[in-house]
C-alpha cells in the first residue's frame, strides 16, 4: 500500500555529469610503517586535484579496503561535497578490479585517473585536453613526460613515421627525468644511468608537441576508448596493469604525454614541496647493511608474508 505521491516526482531536472570524470583509487591498509603517512598523501593527492584543475568534474574515489580512519575521511571528504562519488569496497579487489568498477560507471566525455600519491600542478587537465585537441587519434595522456616501454606504444610510432612528424633522440630534460626517478624510488646514479642510454621520442602535429610514451599511474582517456577494452582481467592487488596500455596500443590508440611535468609521484610521504626535485640522502651504514641482497631478500620475505596474513582476501 503507497499513500501519496512521490515528492521526487515533481523534480524537474537532475544534475548532469561533468565533462571530465576524475578517478582515484586509494589503498591504506594501516597508519603504521610503509603507510604511516598514508592519510597525509592522500589528502595532498585530492586537495591539488581541488585546487589545481580549472575545468570543471567530477571526482570519484574509489577505496580499496583502507582502514577505518582513512575511510572516515573520505566520507567526511563526501558530506562537504568534496567527492561526487565515494565507492567503499569491503574487500580489496585489486587497482585493476577498481579501474573496471569506476570506468565502466563513469559519465564524463574523458576519464582522468590517478593513483592516490599523486600530485596535481596548475595547468594538467589543460595542457592534456590540448593535446586531445591536437591529435584525434590520441587514447591516452598522461600528464608527465616519461620513458616507457617500446612494445607498449608500437602503433604511436607507426602513426608518427606514417605521418612524418615523429623525432628521435635524447629530448626529456635531465631535471625531469631525476624527479620522477628519484619520487619513485631510484638513487641518482640508476637515474644517471638510465637517462644517458634512454631514447626519446617527440611529436608536433597541429602546432603541438608530445612525447611518446603514458603511463597508467596517471592518464586521461576519452571514455569510449575505455569503454572498448572493459572488462580487463584482475587477479592481484597489483600487477598486470601493462594490460590496459597494450590493449590500446593494439587498437590503434596513440599514447602519449604532455612535453613538462605536471604531476609527480609523492609516494609514501609527503614532502614540503612535492613539486621540487629531492635530494637522495646518503644510506647509514645500518641501512647500507640491510639493503645487501640475501639480508634484504629474507626481510622482504617476512615482511610480505606478515602483510598477506593480515590483508589478503582470504574470507
Amino acid at each position: 500500500m503507497r499513500t501519496g505521491q512521490n515528492p521526487a516526482k515533481k523534480i524537474e531536472k537532475v544534475a548532469q555529469p561533468r565533462e571530465i570524470t576524475v578517478c582515484i583509487v586509494n589503498f591504506i591498509p594501516m597508519l603504521e610503517g610503509f603507510h604511516a603517512q598514508g592519510m597525509e598523501v592522500l589528502r595532498a593527492c585530492l586537495e591539488s586535484v581541488r585546487a589545481n584543475t580549472e575545468q570543471p568534474f567530477d571526482l570519484v574515489v574509489f577505496d580499496n579496503h583502507s582502514c577505518p580512519e582513512v575511510r572516515d575521511y573520505l566520507v567526511d571528504m563526501l558530506k562537504q561535497d568534496q567527492i561526487q562519488y565515494l565507492i567503499l569496497s569491503d574487500t580489496n579487489i585489486g587497482k585493476i578490479g577498481a579501474w573496471n568498477f569506476m570506468f565502466g560507471a563513469a559519465q564524463g566525455k574523458y576519464v582522468a585517473f590517478a593513483d592516490g600519491d599523486i600530485y596535481f600542478r596548475p595547468g594538467w587537465l589543460k595542457s592534456t585536453l590540448e593535446i586531445f585537441a591536437a591529435y584525434p587519434q590520441a587514447g591516452m595522456i598522461t600528464a608527465i613526460p616519461l620513458r616507457t616501454k617500446e612494445e607498449m606504444f608500437t602503433s604511436t610510432l607507426d602513426w608518427g613515421r606514417q605521418q612524418g612528424v615523429l623525432q628521435e633522440g635524447a629530448f626529456l630534460e635531465w631535471e625531469v627525468f631525476l624527479e620522477h626517478a628519484v619520487n619513485t624510488g631510484w638513487d641518482e646514479a640508476k637515474a644517471r644511468e638510465k637517462y644517458l642510454h634512454g631514447k626519446d621520442y617527440l611529436l608536433e602535429y597541429n602546432g603541438r608537441r608530445a612525447y611518446v610514451g603514458a603511463a597508467h599511474f596517471q592518464f586521461v582517456c576519452p571514455r569510449p576508448a575505455l569503454q572498448q577494452i572493459l572488462p580487463l582481467p584482475s587477479e592481484k592487488p597489483m600487477r598486470g596493469e601493462n594490460i590496459l596500455d597494450s590493449r590500446l596500443n593494439e587498437l590503434g590508440y596513440l599514447r602519449l604525454s604532455t612535453t613538462e611535468a605536471y604531476v609527480a609521484h609523492m609516494g609514501n610521504e609527503v614532502k614540503d614541496r612535492p613539486h621540487a626535485v629531492r635530494a637522495v640522502p646518503r644510506m647509514h651504514w645500518l641501512r647500507r647493511l640491510l639493503w645487501l641482497p640475501g639480508i634484504r631478500h629474507l626481510l622482504f620475505g617476512i615482511y610480505n608474508g606478515l602483510f598477506r596474513l593480515y590483508f589478503s582476501n582470504v574470507k
